[in-house]
């Protein structure tokens, strides 16, 4: 084996994973994002940056088309796994850097043949030559410039995406500067990194500003079991007992994910991993001494932070009383603000969980405070803020729409219909 090949098969054995969750999978995104940390395997932000794409979740038919959208933008050896059940990503993490250290000593052959000419196309090795064969499913990864100046997930240039991306147009308005520009239709996931499972926005720009927005999403399956974030108050309802640790940990480790997407998207990239560490201290039981200290360094930290604070106060605004007259429960409701505000409340929210840790006490049956809202009303607490982004994210910038939708973060495993007496409809 040559200095390549050597180097090549080095680095196939700690792959760059890119991670999709479907609905209803969220116990494995979770038991996937930690055993992939445990491993010290690199993380991709985008197709182009993937060795391996894991699939959290059984796909259904028609996920197949966006699925092969992402799996064509990665470059060779690229390969697309499953985890469909829970205490198979371990094997499946395995059986997949095997077969990529394959590939990639396969691909010596082709290498060669680039090397001699037989091809003249570059090298093939780059991140990113790799596209999607189909204008759809190359939108579906669209990922525009964040709100700390970095270009979208496609490597494209937001300001001249027109012609580069193929969008479609139709017709032309007057912006706020009272110029004539395009409106162009741009949808927004599934497949995104530190995205709402399932979720996807269609949204009209014209210029960099939101004119309307569209809100759809995956087929949420039935589970057999509740909704991951909401069991413990769910099974309580249904007569079984449920101690107050185990709701104190699974609110704690809710809001710890929250905050964790919204630090990830905003580019806080270290302190949203150490908030998934938390996350999952909480989940796999430390006490409350384990975890307590490190989480009120860790919100020290965001709070003193003059920076982050400059990057999304004023994005998402939610007023209390607008939010208490659309049906918003639970954090959105309590922070009163904007997406500073709730992230605040999201970290306010989880020492208050830690506090809770170890208390074995039954869970009341009537307490209904799920993370997200209360749990039991016309409609779920993740519905009703699927039906406030719309009013947000219009008038917004594009840069900040994902901000705005890392704010409210909702979870679609509430629209799947109930499998326990008393517990919430879409």
């Amino acid at each position: 084996m040559d200095l390549r090949s050597a180097l090549r098969r080095t680095a196939m054995t700690r792959p760059a994973v890119l991670a999709v969750t479907l609905p209803g999978a969220t116990e494995l995104r979770l038991e996937a994002e930690a055993e992939v940390r445990r491993r010290g395997w690199p993380v991709a932000d985008a197709p182009a940056a993937a060795d391996l794409l894991v699939v959290c979740g059984v796909p259904a038919p028609e996920d197949a088309k966006w699925l092969d959208g992402i799996e064509r933008s990665m470059p060779a050896p690229a390969l697309r796994i499953v985890a469909g059940g829970n205490g198979q990503v371990a094997g499946v993490l395995d059986m997949a850097r095997d077969d990529l250290i394959d590939r990639a000593v396969t691909r010596r052959g082709a290498d060669v043949a680039d090397e001699s000419g037989t091809h003249e196309h570059g090298d093939h090795e780059g991140r990113g030559h790799a596209q999607p064969a189909d204008h759809e499913a190359h939108m579906d990864h669209m990922d525009h410039e964040g709100h700390d100046g970095r270009m979208d997930h496609m490597g494209h240039d937001p300001h001249a995406m027109g012609e580069v991306a193929g969008l479609p147009t139709a017709g032309r308005g007057d912006d706020r500067d009272g110029l004539r520009l395009d409106r162009l239709h741009v949808p927004f996931g599934p497949g995104l990194t530190d995205w709402p499972s399932g979720l996807v926005l269609r949204l009209t720009l014209q210029g960099d500003v939101v004119q309307d927005v569209e809100v759809d999403h995956l087929p949420v399956p039935p589970g057999r079991r509740p909704p991951f974030w909401d069991e413990p108050w769910l099974r309580a309802a249904r007569g079984e007992k449920v101690t107050r640790d185990r709701a104190a940990r699974r609110r704690c480790a809710a809001h710890l994910d929250s905050a964790g997407r919204l630090l990830a998207v905003v580019g806080w990239d270290d302190v949203a991993a150490r908030c998934r560490r938390l996350r999952d201290e909480v989940l796999s039981g430390a006490s409350r001494y384990g975890v307590g200290g490190d989480l009120r360094r860790t919100v020290r930290r965001i709070g003193r932070s003059r920076t982050l604070r400059w990057s999304i106060a004023g994005l998402g605004e939610l007023p209390a009383d607008r939010a208490r007259a659309a049906g918003v429960t639970g954090p959105a409701l309590a922070a009163d603000g904007d997406a500073y505000d709730r992230l605040l409340m999201w970290l306010s929210e989880a020492e208050r969980g830690v506090e809770g840790l170890d208390d074995g006490r039954p869970l009341a049956p009537d307490d209904r405070t799920g993370p997200r809202g209360r749990i039991g009303g016309p409609r779920a607490p993740s519905r009703v803020l699927l039906d406030v982004l719309p009013e947000l994210l219009t008038g917004a910038e594009f840069a900040c729409a994902r901000i705005i939708v890392a704010s409210l973060d909702p979870d679609l495993d509430e629209l799947a219909p109930a499998p326990v007496p008393g517990a919430v409809h879409a």
